[in-house]
C-alpha cells in the first residue's frame, strides 16, 4: 500500500518536470540556450501567486470548470498500472473507463472555451470537440487490443501481465497498437503535428484558445491538469507497451520507470522538433492512421493470431 501511494504522489510530483524536460531538449535541439527542466514549478508558482480576473460575460461555470478539468485525470492516476512488482493496485479500469475519463475532462475544459463568450474560446472548443470524436474510437480499440494481448480487460492488470509474459507471438499485433497509441499520446496532450503547446496564433491554437480568458489559480489548475494527462499517456504507454522493470527490485524499478518516462519525453521532443503543425483538414488524416493501426491489431490478433 506504501508502494501504490508513492506511486501515486511520484506521478503528480513529476508530471511538470517532463514537460520542462521536453521544452530543455526542444531548445538544445533548437541551439538556444537551455531552459531548466524546473521552469514549469516556477510559472505554477507564480500563477499561484496572480490575481484571478473573471470575464464579466463568463458564468459560475468558469469557477468550476478547471477543477472539474483536473479532477478527471487525477482520479486516472489511481488506477494507472503499478510501477513496483508485488505492489497494491487497483483492478477497475478498462478501455471505456479510461477513455470516458478523458473525455469528461475534455468536456469540462470545451465547456470553459465557449462560457467566455468570445470567438476564440468558441473556435478553440470546436476544434477540440472536432479532434476527441476521433481519438475516443482509436482509444477504445487500442486499449480493447492491448488489454486483449494481456490477458485481461483491466489496464493495470494488463501492465501486470505483459510484464511478466510479454506477448511475443503477437508482435505485430503489439507493435500496430504501439503506433496507435503514440499517436494517440501526441493528439491528446496536444503536441505537434496536432496541436502547438507554444503558439499563441489564432490560426492554430486548439488548446491555448479556450484558456485565453483565464488566469491565475484558475489558469494554474488547467497547466497542471496538461502535466498531469501527459503523464498519464506516457506511463500508460510505459507500462503497456515498454513492459520491462517491473520485476525488479523497488528501487531499480522505479529508475526503469523513469528512465522509459524521460525515453518518451525525448521520443515527443524530437517529434516536435522535425516536424511542422498539421494543417486543421489534415488531422483527421493522422488520426485515420491510428484508428486503423488500432483496427489492425484487433484483426491481427483475432484472425491471424499474430
Amino acid at each position: 500500500m506504501i508502494y501504490y501511494i508513492f506511486s501515486i504522489i511520484f506521478l503528480l510530483s513529476i508530471a511538470p518536470l517532463l514537460l520542462g524536460f521536453i521544452k530543455s531538449i526542444q531548445m538544445l535541439l533548437f541551439y538556444k540556450k537551455m531552459v531548466s527542466i524546473f521552469q514549469p514549478y516556477r510559472n505554477f508558482a507564480k500563477l499561484l501567486k496572480k490575481e484571478v480576473v473573471i470575464s464579466q460575460e463568463s458564468s459560475s461555470i468558469t469557477k468550476i470548470a478547471p477543477f472539474l478539468v483536473l479532477s478527471p485525470l487525477v482520479l486516472i492516476v489511481f488506477f494507472l498500472p503499478p510501477i513496483f512488482g508485488n505492489a497494491f493496485y487497483v483492478s477497475f479500469m478498462d478501455a471505456f473507463t479510461i477513455t470516458g475519463l478523458i473525455a469528461l475532462s475534455t468536456f469540462f475544459l470545451m465547456l470553459l472555451g465557449l462560457d467566455s463568450g468570445n470567438s476564440f474560446g468558441g473556435m478553440g472548443s470546436s476544434r477540440e470537440a472536432f479532434i476527441s470524436a476521433l481519438v475516443e474510437p482509436a482509444m477504445i480499440l487500442n486499449m480493447f487490443s492491448i488489454s486483449m494481448m494481456a490477458g485481461d480487460l483491466d489496464i493495470a492488470k494488463a501492465g501486470v501481465n505483459l510484464s511478466s509474459h510479454f506477448p511475443v507471438e503477437h508482435m505485430s499485433s503489439f507493435i500496430f497498437a504501439g503506433l496507435s497509441f503514440f499517436i494517440l499520446l501526441l493528439t491528446e496532450t496536444g503536441r505537434i503535428p496536432v496541436d502547438n503547446p507554444q503558439t499563441h496564433l489564432e490560426l492554430t491554437m486548439i488548446h491555448e484558445a479556450m484558456i485565453l480568458d483565464i488566469s491565475g489559480f484558475y489558469l494554474l489548475l488547467i497547466e497542471m491538469a496538461a502535466s498531469v494527462k501527459f503523464v498519464i499517456f506516457a506511463s500508460l504507454f510505459a507500462s503497456l507497451f515498454m513492459p520491462i522493470g517491473l520485476e525488479l527490485s523497488p528501487i531499480f524499478a522505479l529508475l526503469v520507470f523513469i528512465a522509459k518516462l524521460f525515453i518518451i519525453a525525448i521520443a515527443v521532443a524530437l517529434i516536435e522538433t522535425n516536424m511542422a503543425k498539421l494543417r486543421l483538414f489534415k488531422v483527421p488524416n493522422l488520426l485515420g492512421v491510428a484508428i486503423v493501426f488500432a483496427f489492425l491489431s484487433l484483426i491481427t490478433f483475432y484472425v491471424l493470431e499474430a
